[in-house]
Order: structure tokens, then sequence, then C-alpha cells
């Protein structure tokens, strides 16, 4: 059975290699080589070991981490739901989005917001968000990447 739990800084190692390889397997076809060169190249900084002890929740399944993800409490953005690919369509993004979701509930928040990558656009929008244009994210490792930016209002 999965199970969401807070990120440890000894989980910061499997997340970010299961997120190059969803990045890499999930978003080819959608961003060039050099996006996807860019976004996953480079070294484990300091302030992602920290944004990941602060900030993240992992799944884990057979004692094993399997995906990813955070909400910011204050702004409610959610980020970095990222899946192993070798779970992938099992639940676990759904499962964490779902986590997530309940989380800023119990924290009064009333409106969800995200920016989706190309790829994973229909899923939000299963999962109950809205939105369609096309925008530029500018990530922290200083790539832009196209998005859909996404918001959702949560019902208590």
């Amino acid at each position: 059975m999965m199970k969401i739990r807070k990120a440890l800084e000894s989980d910061v190692q499997s997340i970010y290699s299961m997120r190059n390889r969803a990045i890499i397997e999930k978003c080819t076809g959608f961003y060039s080589s050099a996006q996807l060169a860019l976004w996953t190249q480079g070294d484990i900084s300091a302030a992602l070991i920290n944004d990941i002890v602060a900030n993240f929740f992992v799944s884990v399944f057979k004692n094993r981490v399997i995906g990813c993800g955070k909400v910011n409490l204050e702004t409610g953005m959610i980020d970095a739901i990222f899946v192993d690919p070798d779970h992938s369509g099992q639940g676990a993004a759904k499962s964490m989005l779902v986590f997530l979701e309940e989380l800023a509930l119990d924290n009064d928040l009333k409106l969800l917001q995200l920016e989706s990558t190309l790829n994973a656009a229909s899923f939000y929008r299963a999962c109950g968000f809205v939105g369609d244009e096309v925008s530029t994210y500018h990530s922290p490792r200083g790539i832009s990447l196209d998005c859909i930016p996404m918001r959702k209002l949560l019902k208590n």
C-alpha cells in the first residue's frame, strides 16, 4: 500500500533521480532535447535540499520513494509533482494531489494554482483544474518552458 509522508533529507537523492527520469521519459515530445538537458543537468544544490526537507511530501511504496509534491500554504501554489515512470498510471500523482488539496483545505485555502507542463495538463484538468492558455515558466535553473497556468477552487 502506498503512503504519503513528509520528505526527509535521506529522500533527496531519490527525489532528484526520480524527477529527472520523469522529466526525460514523460516530457520528451513536448519539449526540445536541449530544454530537457538543461532542466535535468547539474548537481543537487543546498537550496534544493532545504526546499525538499522544508516543503516536500513523498509517496512511498514498498519502502521506496515513488512520487513527490509540495504546496505553498501561503499562496496555494502546487509544485514538483513527479512520479517514478515505473509507477506512472497507478494513482500516485492523483493520491499526492488529493493529499495536497486536503492539506490546503486544512490551512483554510480556497484556491490552488499550478503551472502544468504541457504533458500533464490533461491530468490536472481531469482532477478539476482549469486553464488552457500557454504561458512561460521561468525555472530557477535559468530555462524557460511553455506551461499552462491552472487553478482550482476548493470546497470544504
